[in-house]
């Protein structure tokens, strides 16, 4: 497909960085889209960079190593940015060696500890702000608890807006949507950590020396991925593979550089440049 906007794809082929959503853009459930294993090795042959950066919060960067080494995608800890990384950055330079009440995954809780968090699942006076992540192990107990913890006059993370997380048989809700639950009972909205704010590409850039102008963005929702390069001064691709439609591009205030059917599209830049 040609992109539907005005500008010369074959500027891409100066980027250095390529920041990849996922789910949606990379693959869907367990399979991999066609052609994105073949992307990702001519992007290594070409000398670049890259990396995967994503708002879900319930796994930790080992576990997303693993499943893409299933994939048969080679991946290290340092080539994953998440939203859960931001938020760590982000609690330390606010709440350094506070106490934060998480809900979310075992994983999401062992991986701010790792990063040097306080997180705990328990009720507690004396925590210094809230942390809500997509939980797939949420409980109606879990909720209440946070509700509770929200009562109280503490600063509110959350990890992502993402109103639905994609899978195999549509979508189920993420983390945006479960804040919308807990603002229905506690008056209370998040400040969101991760995408659209550019904090998670902000850290990538620097973390392999890269700019803005050397850096690209290839994801499939507008209002994160898409937006989330908008904000960090960044181009961006958006695939058709997984949220967003052309109507939703053409509807939308969040305009990406280029617009794709998938990754696969992307393969004759990248190898122009062997």
């Amino acid at each position: 497909m040609r992109d539907i906007y005005s500008r010369d794809m074959r500027s891409l082929k100066t980027k250095k960085l390529f920041l990849f959503d996922m789910d949606g853009t990379l693959y869907l459930g367990g399979s991999l889209f066609p052609g994105a294993a073949e992307l990702l090795a001519l992007i290594r042959e070409a000398g670049k960079r890259y990396v995967f950066v994503t708002n879900n919060s319930s796994k930790s960067a080992e576990d997303y190593c693993a499943n893409l080494a299933q994939m048969g995608i080679p991946a290290a800890e340092e080539d994953l940015f998440s939203s859960v990384e931001a938020a760590a950055f982000l609690l330390k330079q606010r709440h350094p060696g506070e106490k934060i009440y998480v809900q979310g995954t075992r994983s999401l809780l062992r991986r701010l500890r790792a990063l040097g968090i306080r997180a705990e699942d328990r009720l507690s006076e004396d925590a210094g702000a809230v942390l809500v992540g997509f939980d797939t192990e949420l409980t109606f107990e879990k909720l209440v608890r946070t509700v509770k913890m929200l009562k109280r006059p503490v600063p509110y993370y959350a990890t992502n807006p993402d109103l639905v997380c994609p899978v195999e048989f549509g979508s189920v809700p993420d983390c945006g949507s479960m804040c919308i639950s807990l603002e229905n009972a506690s008056g209370r909205r998040p400040e969101y950590i991760g995408k659209p704010a550019p904090l998670i590409l902000q850290l990538a850039m620097k973390r392999f020396g890269c700019g803005p102008e050397e850096t690209v963005v290839v994801g499939d929702r507008l209002y994160t991925d898409i937006a989330s390069g908008a904000n960090a001064g960044v181009d961006t691709v958006c695939v058709l593979s997984g949220e967003a439609s052309l109507k939703d591009i053409e509807a939308s205030e969040v305009k990406p550089s280029y617009v794709v059917e998938s990754v696969a599209c992307l393969q004759p830049l990248v190898m122009e440049e062997l």
